[in-house]
């Protein structure tokens, strides 16, 4: 456990962000393994058929994983407080909840996976593979679920090394399975999708193992769990609107993935093995904003508002130096790196132009993420809902579809920091009102306290 309120700020998140990166980068190696294997060894209609599935399975567990946040923030801010017993009922409601969510979203998944999978015009050479790709993952959801609420949970009280050191090893698993399930079982995109589930649940079983003989507060009993209906309430309370917001964006995703498949198989090769390169390459800013996020909540449950600036400030620094390395990095180096995934000259060339045209505007997005981390750090979670809403609705989606019929797939590429010119702006000017000081559920708790006495 990590106490976030005091010290120098610069390096309590760098290095609390630190081992996410690293964790994050072993996490996204379960599906971007995955797409290099089965692109170089299935082909590109195998790829299109693994990258055309992931906004469909986002769609699906968005909601649930909002919730999560929603446990996370609350536990940073009980632990900053010291309140250990509000600390283990958050923990134990969360353990529950996320069980049963995870057998409902599985069961709804392998109902609905192949209706959208036709809404979103999958071609026929591809749906198949799209299908059983979904199926498997879906039937795997628990074990997804488990290591990622265990993960949530460490983060919420300052640890964000352990959970690494579990996901390196399922990683290397997982490369393992999916040469052997692909290249000598010839089991094709299943093989990877049960490489990668299998994975996940050896991640979660490690997990909970290490957690029942280490930690007392965080141990797994299930005779004595306790559920608490008011902390799930003020869970869902935080978490939901991040869950919504995923939810409506995973599904305008959806919508545009629709429109990348009516560009045929060599643009989903494309934008799925782009759109890998481009979810490694912006880790490093997104665990700043998760970062911050448990900074802010363990700072403002200890009553430490000025630290919350400074941490801001110092991260905003970090995050920008970053981001303009990795873009440049990614620029100098974008065929080769897409060529990691397939040698197909035409996917090869509209991956490239993927990169050129995003890359540049990491910095720009860096300050979204980081700065709504500090509002839901706070217990804000509505306005980056709305304002993730109407970047997807409002710009990147109509601009994609009024381009693309001039610029052809640029004039999609061109949308995404479209949105993220437009989130960024509205965050900075909604951070400087300042209204999302008044969020927090410790100083809520205590007024209500305060006007019962």
């Amino acid at each position: 456990m990590k106490d976030m309120t005091k010290g120098s700020e610069a390096k309590l998140i760098f290095y609390f962000a630190l081992p996410m990166l690293v964790g994050n980068i072993f996490q996204q190696l379960y599906n971007t393994v995955d797409s290099i294997i089965v692109g170089k060894f299935l082909g590109k209609d195998a790829l299109a058929a693994v990258g055309t599935s992931f906004p469909i399975i986002f769609l699906l567990i968005s909601l649930i994983m909002g919730v999560t946040m929603g446990s996370t923030i609350l536990i940073s801010q009980y632990f900053g407080a010291k309140d250990m017993e509000k600390v283990k009922k958050t923990i134990d409601t969360a353990y529950i909840t996320l069980f049963f969510a995870s057998i409902f979203v599985t069961i709804l998944g392998l109902i609905i996976g192949g209706p959208i999978l036709r809404l979103i015009n999958v071609p026929d050479e591809i749906f198949a593979a799209s299908k059983e790709y979904l199926d498997i993952t879906f039937i795997g959801l628990i074990g997804m679920f488990g290591y990622n609420s265990v993960s949530a949970i460490l983060r919420g009280l300052g640890d964000s090394k352990t959970p690494v050191y579990f996901l390196i090893i399922s990683s290397i698993i997982n490369i393992f399975l999916d040469l052997l399930f692909i290249l000598e079982f010839n089991m094709g995109v299943g093989g990877a999708a049960w490489a990668t589930i299998i994975s996940q649940a050896i991640s979660f079983i490690l997990a909970v193992i290490y957690l029942n003989k280490r930690h007392k507060v965080l141990k797994i009993n299930i005779r004595h769990l306790e559920f608490d209906k008011d902390i799930l309430k003020r869970s869902i309370k935080i978490g939901l609107p991040s869950g919504i917001q995923q939810m409506v964006f995973s599904f305008g995703m959806m919508m545009l993935q629709g429109l990348i498949n009516g560009f045929g198989g060599n643009t989903m090769a494309a934008y799925a093995a782009a759109s890998k390169i481009d979810s490694f390459s912006s880790m490093p800013i997104m665990n700043f904003g998760a970062a911050i996020s448990t900074f802010v909540g363990q700072n403002i449950g200890a009553n430490k508002p000025e630290r919350v600036r400074k941490g801001l400030n110092t991260t905003l620094i970090m995050s920008t130096v970053m981001s303009i390395g990795i873009a440049l990095i990614l620029i100098i180096f974008a065929k080769p790196l897409v060529q990691i995934f397939t040698s197909e000259a035409e996917v090869v060339a509209q991956g490239v132009n993927y990169i050129n045209i995003v890359a540049p505007f990491y910095f720009v997005v860096g300050a979204m993420f980081i700065i709504n981390g500090v509002h839901r750090g706070a217990g804000e979670a509505i306005f980056p809902m709305i304002i993730s809403i109407l970047s997807l609705w409002l710009i990147r989606l109509p601009i994609a579809y009024v381009l693309s019929s001039p610029l052809g797939s640029s004039g999609i590429w061109w949308s995404i920091p479209a949105g993220w010119t437009f989130g960024a702006i509205a965050t900075v000017i909604y951070y400087r009102s300042g209204r999302w000081k008044n969020k927090s559920i410790i100083n809520l708790d205590e007024n209500k306290k305060d006007s019962s006495n």
